[in-house]
């Protein structure tokens, strides 16, 4: 019994009859204006805090289009570092790459905690500081308190000192 090419003149002749009957008909080309011109900007920005001269200071990034990162990602790149150009301007971070990954939980209302991959009580000052500005610069919270956890040892809870 020979069914492979019965069915698969079968299956053209019904692809054919749908596309037949599908009421679309051809038309001429339909004006519709100028195409769009110009760059494609991005949705959201990103504010790191890095550390330069020993000072803090707020890093604008652009962020990804169509979607915030979330405060765990943030603060991922965060311990990533500053990009190429960042560092050529003299930005450094004292938050360890080992750090991550970081969990953020919100809970109560104005305070959030992050939870590091290492111990919280190894940090720099400087570096819980990157930690709590960059937490607080994701969140809608104005005097946002953050509490820095990691391997059963706990910092703060503190605000961003800036």
């Amino acid at each position: 019994m020979r069914t492979g090419p019965a069915r698969r003149v079968l299956a053209a002749g019904l692809v054919a009859l749908a596309v037949a009957g599908c009421g679309v008909r051809p038309s001429d080309v339909i004006p519709a204006g100028d195409p769009p011109s110009g760059g494609v900007a991005p949705t959201t920005a990103i504010t790191l805090y890095l550390v330069r001269n020993g000072r803090l200071l707020a890093v604008t990034r652009p962020g990804p289009g169509g979607r915030p990162l979330l405060e765990a990602d943030t603060l991922a790149l965060l311990a990533a570092g500053p990009t190429a150009r960042e560092r050529a301007r003299g930005f450094t971070t004292d938050v360890p790459s080992e750090a991550g990954p970081f969990s953020v939980t919100a809970e109560p209302v104005g305070h959030v905690t992050v939870t590091l991959s290492t111990p919280a009580g190894e940090l720099s000052p400087l570096a819980v500081d990157q930690i709590v500005c960059t937490a607080g610069a994701t969140s809608p919270e104005k005097l946002l308190q953050v509490t820095v956890v990691g391997a059963g040892q706990s910092v703060g809870p503190r605000t961003c000192p800036e």
